[in-house]
């Protein structure tokens, strides 16, 4: 019986747990794939490594990004988009 109460115990340790880290990661998870699966030609992005470019090529995996003044063309890979910048409206 006291194997059984302690048991009991355990239960909601799992349940906040479950509640409060595992399924928050879950909804970005979700939202991030749902990001990277939109992105389009002329979006403009900021990549983690903090570069803020235009898409100018989508294949498979890799996209190619468009920055600076020169135009610099640089090919990243889908997984290192951060977001997607929306143009304010003014």
């Amino acid at each position: 019986m006291e194997a059984f109460s302690s048991l009991l115990m355990f239960v909601p340790v799992i349940a906040v747990f479950y509640f409060m880290i595992i399924l928050p990661q879950k909804k970005r998870d979700k939202k991030i794939k749902e990001m990277l699966g939109a992105l389009n030609v002329g979006d403009n992005i900021i990549t983690i490594g903090g570069i803020a470019a235009r898409i100018i090529n989508i294949k498979d995996d890799e996209i190619t990004i468009e920055t600076g003044i020169k135009k610099t063309e640089i090919v990243i890979l889908r997984w290192a988009v951060k977001e997607v910048v929306k143009p304010t409206e003014i």
